[in-house]
């Protein structure tokens, strides 16, 4: 997937987030010209904010139709990457309009300033695991499943899917897929109600993190090994490739419990200790799983790095970061280390 990246000018929405710091980088070092879009992070501890990327941002919410236009159209994009996103779960219930106004239209913003901008020749759109309907059996999840949505966030990423499936037909000079990848863990991830970064905020305080249902079972997946499925799928979209999937999942080869999660993590920072919550909580679906057979045949992804792997590349991030070490070094030594895997 190098060769397709060197030179491009690339657009990521969502620039200033966790997967999309890291995505930025990465693109760079494949020698891609990139623009960004998306809020600016309020925490000095965002991974905008301590991994320089020195790329050309510009504050603007997706929601905002005209100034996403703008931009898309005077940066004149070869691709765009689509990550912003209202992400949590648990926000989405108390903020389920601004989940749906920046889930949905914002998309639908995206995309039309793609569809207006002649220069654009592919997009990806990435939306969630969470977009498939929960049906009650125990399986991964296929690409051919019925979608659907329990609370504000599932439902607006499953709307997101209809939403690119129809502009697709409508818009068919401008090649598009969609993205469905795991619980993404990995440095510099920041959001509140998550869990290895609830962790991280619980040993900076020296209190026990609380924990909301130890037995719910997640797909994690390192940010790399995600982000590295987004790459080649976009590859193959600027490639011209005939049978690229309108949708792809990229999910690790298992999944596991909450509760296994949080003590191999806690071991390998070395410190912390957890506690159950015992008020009531909002709906969340028990258990994810995905089955990435397709992006394995049509694209030749595999996910390279296993659950011990990933959280012991993602302690090493916060490590460092309580120690004040070098992030930006270490984030791009990761991405090298995932790199060799392949």
């Amino acid at each position: 997937m190098t060769k397709e990246w060197n030179g491009a000018r690339v657009l990521v929405t969502g620039d200033t987030g966790f997967k999309g710091t890291w995505l930025t980088l990465w693109l760079q070092q494949l020698g891609a010209s990139v623009v960004g879009l998306g809020l600016a992070q309020p925490d000095v501890l965002a991974i905008s904010r301590v991994v320089d990327t020195g790329h050309e941002h510009h504050d603007v919410d997706v929601r905002d139709a005209a100034a996403v236009a703008e931009v898309v159209s005077r940066s004149e994009p070869d691709f765009v990457f689509h990550l912003a996103a209202q992400a949590i779960v648990r926000r989405s219930y108390v903020e389920p309009l601004l989940t749906y106004e920046t889930n949905v239209i914002g998309t639908a913003n995206v995309l039309e300033a793609v569809a207006a901008t002649p220069s654009v020749r592919a997009a990806v759109v990435v939306t969630s695991d969470k977009v498939y309907r929960q049906d009650g059996l125990d399986r991964q999840f296929r690409e051919t499943d019925h979608l659907g949505g329990n609370d504000p966030y599932s439902a607006s990423k499953a709307c997101a899917e209809l939403l690119v499936a129809e502009w697709r037909r409508r818009t068919p000079r401008v090649r598009v897929s969609t993205a469905r990848a795991g619980n993404v863990v990995g440095g510099g991830d920041r959001a509140q109600d998550r869990l290895l970064p609830d962790i991280v905020r619980s040993v900076e305080s020296g209190n026990p993190v609380v924990i909301r249902n130890p037995t719910a079972t997640r797909p994690w997946q390192h940010a790399v090994d995600a982000l590295s499925g987004y790459l080649s799928l976009g590859a193959a979209l600027l490639r011209g490739d005939a049978d690229v999937p309108p949708a792809v999942n990229f999910g690790p080869v298992g999944s596991a419990p909450v509760a296994e999660v949080l003590d191999a993590f806690l071991a390998h920072l070395g410190s912390g200790e957890w506690v159950l919550e015992q008020a009531e909580q909002p709906h969340e679906d028990p258990r994810l799983a995905l089955d990435a057979t397709l992006a394995r045949e049509t694209l030749g992804w595999t996910s390279r790095v296993d659950l011990a792997t990933t959280l012991e590349w993602t302690a090493e991030w916060y490590r460092t970061q309580l120690a004040d070490g070098d992030l930006r070094a270490l984030t791009l030594e990761q991405i090298a280390r995932y790199d060799d895997r392949g």
